[in-house]
């Protein structure tokens, strides 16, 4: 086994490809000191390593092979929701910055670096990144779980191939190839941060051993760019990494917090670089500053749209900020001529069960009667809207009556409009629909689910004999849906899932939502109607509580089938189904239908 000073004498040999190095250049070339590349000379010329002209013989070739790189594993799975709006559109490796694709730039400094095995793991948006595999010949591998968890599960799909293998992401961009065809030891690539960053900062021995990470610091070096494990690290890190990833922490952390966990099992050593040749661009506002080209010309069709709908330039829109994804949508805000705006994003999979056109319609009908002043635009066929932003907004307080009263006023007035969206939303054929959709995707093995369905259906056939006019309800009308302007202006938004129905989808969305004890949810009911409701009315608004919880109970499961974690409220709205169900069937067992 060579020294390190040995192996970075006989690389820097390798590297120069043939021409003859003197000592002096050896040593600026490693940063060895000249009377240490002397004494190791000797050695290497003992070793027959090297011959009397510098040149590197076949057993110097024989000594640095356990050294050589032998592969690379890149993470592409991400959706990287940081880099909004571009990364709506396409991966973030598909960027193009100064004229190269990210990804593309990358594989070929790899192959540069004479590392021709690459495997690819991809997940968001992974046949987009399809064409790579006969371009440049690497091997995809497919990440199902990319929506689901962070980039361990990306590792794991590659675990087996680790062995003295570089690690990188498929977002970076290197000034410099920074790729090697021989590694001498594990190290993590880090640039200096002057002043305070968030970063996963590192602490080293006088040797270069990283033996502390700590998320956030000041002054620090810190961890950024390519990582390279040796075959030793390897094999530690798999085993650690396959034991552990059953663990639903492991799952949800960077695989460097599992590093971090096992730091005094695995040696990884700081490679320092300056700052200007690795480059992570987070936002578009930092690839603006690298690459002036996306000041005027991001190739965005969603820049597009607002340049369309607002009538202004590309370079008119700034400090873009990712808005906390939702569970149907990602959004955005953006600052455009001084004011705020937010651009929603359609999810992948909603045209399934959202009516984009019977959405439009019913927020046309929302800004007329002045039910939504935050609503500016929205494409009625692809289902991207332009909202204006509400700065200082709170949400409705179920236990503020005045907002309830104000709440309830807003929906009585939709409920009474005549309006007509040609869509209906009948919550029951809904309830079905998610039934089959959780039968499918084997969700649905749970003790009293057939309790459930047998006690919605009685309800459904017992309601349906009210006769209630269907109108237009908004159906998804919970607390966070009414913002309140610091003027304490109310605004009822996100209309997705609007249609006809019958006005109990509403007030009993607005009940089992909240954590209203029964005789207040009877309240709001009386509230709504402007009246003490009879036992009639009553039982009605109680199943379509427990309707309109039963709802939001499987289609909470289903959305956690992908990956998309809900909470409390699924809980909240199977007690309610439950709840609401059997006091309303009570009533309507008991009276006369």
């Amino acid at each position: 086994m060579l020294t390190k000073t040995q192996f970075d004498i006989l690389n820097a040999i390798y590297k120069a490809n043939g021409a003859s190095l003197t000592q002096r250049e050896l040593a600026e070339e490693t940063g060895i000191s000249l009377g240490k590349v002397n004494q190791e000379k000797q050695e290497l010329l003992q070793m027959h390593a090297i011959d009397e002209f510098m040149h590197l013989t076949s057993r110097g070739m024989e000594e640095l092979e356990p050294y050589r790189v032998t592969n690379a594993v890149i993470m592409a799975a991400g959706m990287s929701s940081r880099f909004a709006p571009l990364s709506y559109e396409k991966p973030k490796a598909l960027l193009r910055v100064k004229g190269e694709l990210l990804i593309e730039r990358e594989i070929e400094q790899l192959k540069a670096a004479g590392i021709r095995n690459i495997i690819l793991v991809v997940g968001y948006m992974k046949e987009r990144l399809f064409y790579l595999e006969s371009k440049y010949g690497v091997k995809i591998a497919v990440n199902e779980d990319y929506y689901r968890y962070n980039n361990t599960s990306s590792l794991i799909c590659a675990v087996n191939d680790l062995d003295n293998t570089y690690i990188c992401s498929s977002d970076n961009y290197f000034v410099k190839n920074p790729f090697e065809t021989f590694v001498y030891r594990s190290y993590y690539s880090a640039v200096y941060a002057e002043g305070k960053t968030d970063e996963y900062c590192i602490s080293c021995n006088k040797k270069g051993l990283i033996t502390s990470v700590m998320i956030g610091g000041c002054n620090s070096w810190y961890m950024i760019g390519h990582v390279y494990f040796d075959r030793s690290f390897s094999k530690i890190f798999a085993e650690i990494l396959k034991k552990e990833y059953d663990n639903l922490l492991t799952k949800q952390q960077l695989w460097e917090d599992l590093y971090i966990r096992y730091i005094d099992k695995l040696d990884l050593y700081i490679r320092k670089y300056d700052a200007a040749i690795i480059k992570e661009f987070d936002s578009l506002e930092e690839l603006r500053q690298f690459d002036n080209k996306y000041l005027c010309n991001a190739d965005s069709s969603i820049f597009a749209n607002i340049c369309s709908v607002l009538n202004v330039k590309e370079q008119d829109i700034s400090e873009i900020s990712p808005i906390k994804n939702g569970l149907t949508n990602s959004s955005f805000c953006f600052i455009c001529k001084g004011k705020k705006y937010v651009y929603r994003h359609p999810g992948v999979g909603t045209e399934k069960y959202i009516n984009r056109k019977s959405e439009y319609k019913s927020m046309q009908t929302a800004k007329r009667l002045g039910l939504d002043q935050t609503y500016i635009y929205m494409d009625a066929v692809e289902g991207w809207k332009i909202s204006y932003y509400i700065e200082d907004v709170s949400t409705l307080d179920y236990h503020n009556e005045a907002q309830v009263r104000q709440a309830l006023s807003m929906l009585r007035t939709l409920h009474g409009s005549d309006e007509d969206t040609g869509h209906f939303f009948n919550i029951w054929d809904e309830i079905a629909e998610f039934e089959k959709r959780l039968k499918e995707s084997g969700r649905n093995q749970f003790e009293d689910l057939k309790q459930i369905h047998e006690m919605i259906e009685k309800l459904h056939q017992y309601a349906k004999t009210d006769g209630v006019r269907q109108c237009l309800c908004h159906c998804d009308s919970y607390d966070p849906n009414f913002l309140i302007d610091k003027e304490g202006n109310m605004s009822l938004i996100d209309w997705e899932y609007s249609g006809m129905a019958d006005p109990g989808c509403d007030i009993g969305t607005f009940i089992a939502c909240s954590d209203y004890t029964d005789e207040e949810a009877k309240q709001v009911i009386n509230i709504y109607l402007g009246y003490a409701a009879s036992d009639k009315e009553l039982r009605h608004f109680l199943a379509y509580v427990a309707a309109a919880a039963c709802y939001w109970f499987l289609w909470a499961i289903y959305q956690e089938s992908l990956g998309k974690n809900v909470g409390e409220y699924l809980y909240i709205w199977y007690r309610y189904t439950k709840q609401y169900g059997k006091e309303a069937l009570e009533m309507f067992e008991k009276g006369d239908v």
